[in-house]
């Protein structure tokens, strides 16, 4: 038998998978009863789980009468990226001052391996690499159903090379609230391949041979990327 706090989650990973591939549009109403009947379940982790997608900022709640799919403005995708680019550029510049302070170790004739705060897990890089593997091949055949899952465990796991699981949960609500706004942009814009960001493998290779001023670099080109929708929207491109 499922538990219901697994059920909660399972339902909550499945609606949030429809709003992000814009299945379940921005402005879309529905109640708890419907939801429920459509999986088959009982209203109650269905609830639960809603509640769970409004404080991710991805439902509105509308009293006595349901929820509704929030509609991100372009303002509010703008704002959005500009807080990513500051929480991002701040965790790549403590791997600046570990790879300083590494450097000066060395120079010094002390040890010269990573900060430990820094020191990366063999296997956990080899993860990310996979992911951006998969990431890159998804954005190179424009699926973006696939490069949403790919893209969101990527930076995830990227993120949480750094140990910090406060900045790696408030990056990860950023991300799915770009992808949300988006996504229907890129639906609407013809060929979806040509203008989805496919720098993965770079940033990879930036991290793993500690060059954080090459890795600044990519991250600054991701943000660029991303904020070309809000300053250009007849060029929309990927988060």
């Amino acid at each position: 038998m499922i538990k219901r706090s697994t059920l909660r989650a399972q339902l909550a990973s499945a609606l949030r998978d429809e709003i992000l591939a814009a299945r379940l549009p921005a402005g879309s109403h529905f109640t708890v009863k419907e939801i429920a009947e459509q999986y088959g379940v009982s209203a109650t982790p269905v609830r639960e789980a809603m509640v769970d997608l409004a404080a991710q900022g991805l439902l509105d709640v509308e009293q006595h009468r349901g929820f509704r799919v929030h509609r991100f403005t372009i303002d509010d995708y703008r704002a959005m990226v500009h807080a990513r680019m500051i929480v991002m550029d701040g965790l790549f510049h403590g791997f600046v001052e570990a790879e300083a302070v590494r450097t000066a170790e060395a120079a010094a004739g002390g040890a010269a391996g990573p900060h430990r705060e820094y020191e990366m897990d063999p296997a956990a890089l080899a993860s990310v690499r996979r992911r951006a593997e998969a990431a890159v091949r998804a954005a190179r055949s424009g699926d973006l159903d696939v490069l949403i899952g790919y893209d969101l465990r990527y930076w995830r796991e990227l993120g949480a090379l750094a140990g910090n699981p406060y900045i790696l949960d408030f990056l990860d609500r950023l991300r799915t609230q770009c992808w949300v706004f988006c996504v229907p942009c890129l639906r609407r814009g013809g060929e979806i391949a040509t203008r989805l960001w496919s720098g993965y493998r770079e940033l990879v290779d930036a991290v793993e041979q500690r060059d954080a001023i090459e890795a600044r670099r990519i991250v600054a080109e991701y943000h660029r990327h991303a904020l070309a929708l809000a300053d250009g929207p007849a060029i929309p491109l990927a988060p």
